[in-house]
């Protein structure tokens, strides 16, 4: 799984990409072109079923082309699809999109392709795909090719560079609460500095980087590898390209899972509240926990969550050495503390309070780590793709409703009432978006998608950054939403350690047969 990013620095979701066990990818995709160049030919070349997609004028380029496959690894195989920059001007100028096919082990067997998105915005479905062995089970992995794509403006994929990685790190650990006016003019000009920097690098196709646009390309790509219907697992941003493609192309969908699902009917003031609220409840769970081991932050929850809040304050006015010789912010440190949070408990809880001890003993090195492996920044400067900007590059296109300073202030005893300590944060997190150099293209609604076979909606009850509630709100407006419940902790539950949800999804992507209505797992 992967992160979400918020306070001060961005507010979404991008799923942790399952353990990033697939490094290595980032060579192998890199030798597609090489190979090109070179010759090479471990190839195969997907042939399209014939006109699946329904698409007709300038649109059947795209659904007939054919995906020259090439090894890049042991189990792998990388391709590019073509798709049009703008899908109102097909004739215009088009993008390669980055792909990844782990192929099905049983072949006898084979279903079809499965493409998988592991959320963001911003995160790579090439890395997700790699990681096949531990993001399905062994008998889906039998089953499915699984393919992975990096969506348009992302990672490999002409990918949205706003920032340096210097500037990036100065944007990440800026002050995420001003105070007075002068802090509020410090933040407005880092927003409007980093939303030029996207103006200028990312051209033409910074209008089009939205999830309308992506679960278009979700089409073609279905088309492209010949499949009639989609059958897709998507976790938590990967939810809404998943709602988007079922309001497209409702008739066209197979099984469809979405794990830490996202309302696609919120506005974004609805998201942030939703989020502050589930990061306070992932909070108080970690503080529960942390009374009963010799809790640095103190001896009951009330009395921890004081301890947190004061520490976050004292990095505001003087940040923390690290044994990197950076110093460790409060933005950075917020990042820190929210990271853990998405984990498994088992995980995730440990971490943060041998971390917070150090923070409170004078030492910010563990919290920091924890906000470099959120923002995935590397000990030399250098980030792992392009999610810190590409967040911001969908999310303003999809629910920009955030005029400027002004309109955050006043919201701001809302939020801190949903979270006393992450509602500032979160609040002044979407600020970018007031000076976004393109308009929004989308437009939050519910998706009902009639003519859909049963889709499985996943909610988990403690998920920080996907709350539980948008799960059931989304399987209530699908026509043939079933929702399955995980009673638990973490973000989001598929192949997180559940057999009762393992065995629920699983059944249904092997079988076709959805969990009775009102299931619940622990």
């Amino acid at each position: 799984m992967r992160r979400l990013r918020w306070g001060r620095r961005a507010v979404a979701l991008l799923v942790v990409a399952a353990l990033l066990a697939a490094s290595a990818v980032v060579a192998l995709v890199a030798t597609i072109d090489r190979q090109r160049d070179v010759g090479v030919a471990d190839r195969e070349v997907s042939s399209p079923a014939p006109a699946p997609s329904g698409a007709s004028g300038g649109l059947a380029r795209f659904y007939d082309q054919q995906i020259d496959w090439q090894r890049c690894g042991d189990a792998y195989q990388c391709g590019r699809l073509e798709v049009p920059v703008d899908y109102a001007d097909p004739a215009g100028a088009s993008i390669q999109l980055a792909l990844l096919r782990v192929p099905a082990r049983d072949k006898d067997r084979r279903l079809g392709s499965l493409i998988v998105n592991p959320g963001g915005p911003g995160g790579s479905g090439v890395d997700y795909a790699a990681a096949a062995d531990g993001i399905v089970s062994p008998a889906v992995r039998d089953r499915y090719d699984l393919v992975g794509f990096d969506p348009r403006g992302v990672d490999r994929s002409e990918p949205v560079d706003c920032l340096s990685d210097a500037q990036l790190d100065a944007f990440l650990a800026a002050d995420p609460t001003p105070d007075d006016k002068r802090e509020v003019s410090g933040l407005v000009g880092a927003d409007k500095e980093f939303a030029a920097g996207c103006r200028m690098r990312a051209g033409a196709l910074l209008a089009h980087v939205g999830t309308a646009g992506v679960a278009r390309d979700l089409d073609v790509l279905r088309g492209a590898l010949g499949d009639e219907r989609l059958h897709y697992l998507g976790k938590s941003y990967g939810t809404l390209i998943g709602a988007e493609y079922l309001r497209l192309f409702p008739r066209r969908a197979g099984r469809v899972v979405l794990d830490g699902a996202v309302d696609p009917a919120l506005t974004a003031e609805q998201f942030a509240l939703g989020q502050a609220s589930g990061f306070e409840q992932a909070l108080t769970s970690f503080l529960a926990d942390c009374v009963r081991h010799d809790c640095p932050l103190g001896a009951d929850v009330t009395t921890a969550r004081a301890g947190l809040t004061r520490l976050l304050g004292r990095l505001d006015a003087q940040p923390l050495p690290t044994r990197s010789g950076r110093r460790l912010t409060e933005a950075l440190a917020v990042l820190g503390v929210a990271y853990p949070l998405y984990l498994p408990p088992d995980r995730g809880y440990p971490a943060l309070r041998a971390a917070l001890h150090e923070a409170l003993g004078g030492d910010g090195s563990a919290l920091l780590g924890l906000s470099d492996d959120y923002t995935q920044r590397h000990p030399d400067g250098s980030y792992d793709g392009n999610s810190n900007e590409a967040i911001y590059a969908v999310n303003c296109l999809d629910r920009q409703d955030v005029t400027g300073p002004a309109q955050v202030a006043a919201q701001l005893p809302t939020f801190e009432r949903a979270s006393p300590t992450f509602g500032r944060y979160i609040a002044w997190s979407g600020l970018p978006c007031a000076y976004w150099p393109v308009p929004p293209s989308g437009r939050p609604a519910p998706v009902a998608a009639p003519g859909a076979p049963p889709v499985l909606v996943v909610g988990t009850t403690g998920d920080p950054a996907t709350p539980y509630a948008w799960a059931v709100s989304l399987a209530e407006q699908l026509d043939s939403g079933v929702l399955l419940t995980y009673v638990g902790s973490g973000h989001t539950a598929y192949r997180h350690g559940s057999s009762c949800i393992d065995d629920a999804v699983d059944r249904y992507l092997l079988e076709g047969q959805p969990p009775a209505a009102g299931t619940r797992c622990r």
